[in-house]
């Protein structure tokens, strides 16, 4: 539970400092330790909800929303104009693989440029960053710098748009 408590932290600074320029961002986390479960999120309308082993938490926060300044792998932010819709962080360790679950991050954005060219922006700079990736269709797969898994996943929302899904873990 100790490990997830400085997310849920972050998230209420988030909220606290952040301004809301019309979109709105999610985030979402949970995980197992031996303290026991531990969930909670803040949804696009400014609902905190926390439950972690016998606290609940239900606060109004204010809307707050995540770009591409707010957010990076490794230095590595992504493509300049990009807005975060959501946040979801697995915190892993359910107990039943003693302890090797390194958890999972799915982060899904839109981004002001076609799906290629986002894809390619992020793979020149991440591979700088360590990542292996190669390109899958529209999107990268690959491992980031310690060995996990990342994929990335874009779709085109028009000529000068695109949005997509990272997932990093598991």
């Amino acid at each position: 539970m100790l490990r997830l408590t400085p997310l849920a932290a972050a998230a209420l600074a988030l909220a606290a400092c952040g301004e809301h320029d019309g979109n709105s961002t999610s985030i979402s986390f949970s995980g197992n330790s031996s303290d026991g479960a531990v969930s909670g999120g803040i949804d696009s309308s400014g609902n905190l909800k926390i439950n972690a082993n016998g606290f609940k938490a239900d606060l109004k926060l204010p809307k707050f929303s995540v770009d591409a300044s707010n957010f990076e792998m490794n230095g590595v932010h992504l493509y300049p104009g990009s807005t975060i819709s959501s946040i979801n962080v697995n915190g892993g360790d359910d107990g039943k693989d003693n302890g090797k679950d390194p958890g999972k991050v799915r982060v899904a954005f839109t981004s002001p440029a076609g799906a290629a060219t986002v894809r390619d922006w992020l793979k020149e700079r991440l591979g700088k960053a360590g990542f292996t990736l190669s390109a899958d269709g529209a999107g990268l797969t690959g491992k980031t710098d310690d060995g996990k898994p990342f994929a990335l996943k874009l779709s085109d929302q028009g000529a000068t748009k695109s949005s997509g899904t990272i997932d990093m873990g598991g």
